[in-house]
């Protein structure tokens, strides 16, 4: 790669903090070796308050690239524009620089409906009961209303995320009027059996049951996941949560959030290249 950077070679890159463990650069830099694009991506860690010199660099040398935590949020301020579901998430994890105009996008609503669809699941006219109201909860439930989901129910506890979901509930129903989204006490325990048992699907966008080992799992009840529930889950380490090991006990369909992470990934490199992203084998 080294003896094809040249005066033009185009720069694109992370920002976040930490970024040292991202998997990004590889992705991205295997693509354009791939495809024959003279472009390079790099990760540069970044803290919430350098958010706007960051971006402003991102003019200054003609850069795209992609937003991570925790300056996802903060970024919104300092681009020109943002997509309608970049709006209503109220965050961006994606910069496109479109000849000196910086769009704000957020692709991890996508990536999540993707990975679905990849597994022979839709989203139009299906119940989804979403646990969580962080970013990547937001993301999701905004895409899902997007995609002409029939109904989603929202269940968090009653933290500082809570609001969030309230606000999430409010501007989705600002863009759909009349769109049948709520947000519950998870602590309910009633409320969140009957939404799940009227649910088509349920998703766990928490970070409940992330890391090798963990047996956490929202759903203590396991006779809620009956054989004609799809479960997903957003965590991808582990691939198997404990809330998919159940779920795939119950003879549940599952989809596990490692494809999420690949989709949303191959959606932003769609937007920097207008290529699809070439997958590595055996990856």
């Amino acid at each position: 790669m080294l003896e094809s950077i040249s005066g033009k070679t185009k720069l694109l890159g992370l920002i976040g903090s930490p970024v040292g463990h991202s998997g990004s650069p590889a992705m991205y830099n295997y693509g354009f070796e791939q495809l024959g694009i003279d472009a390079v991506y790099l990760a540069f860690d970044v803290k919430e308050e350098q958010v706007a010199q960051a971006i402003e660099a991102f003019r200054t040398f003609k850069m795209s690239g992609n937003v991570t935590m925790p300056c996802k949020t903060a970024a919104t301020a300092y681009v020109d524009e943002l997509t309608p579901a970049a709006k209503m998430v109220g965050a961006i994890n994606t910069i496109v620089n479109d000849e000196g105009k910086l769009i704000g996008h957020i692709t991890d609503g996508v990536g999540f409906v993707a990975n679905l669809r990849a597994n022979g699941l839709e989203i139009k006219d299906k119940k989804f009961v979403v646990l969580g109201a962080g970013g990547a909860a937001t993301a999701i439930q905004v895409q899902l209303a997007i995609e002409g989901a029939a109904a989603i129910t929202i269940f968090n506890a009653k933290d500082d995320f809570y609001q969030k979901g309230e606000e999430t509930v409010a501007r989705v129903k600002e863009y759909y009027p009349g769109f049948a989204i709520e947000i519950i006490d998870v602590n309910d325990s009633e409320k969140l059996a009957e939404k799940i048992n009227e649910a088509d699907y349920l998703v766990n966008a928490t970070t409940v049951g992330m890391g090798e080992g963990n047996t956490q799992t929202l759903i203590s009840d396991t006779s809620l996941l009956r054989a004609d529930l799809v479960v997903a889950d957003a965590i991808y380490n582990p691939p198997l949560t404990q809330l998919l090991k159940d779920a795939q006990a119950n003879n549940c369909q599952i989809v596990s959030g490692k494809g999420m992470l690949l989709e949303q990934g191959k959606a932003a490199f769609q937007l920097f290249t207008g290529k699809e992203l070439p997958v590595r084998p055996n990856k």
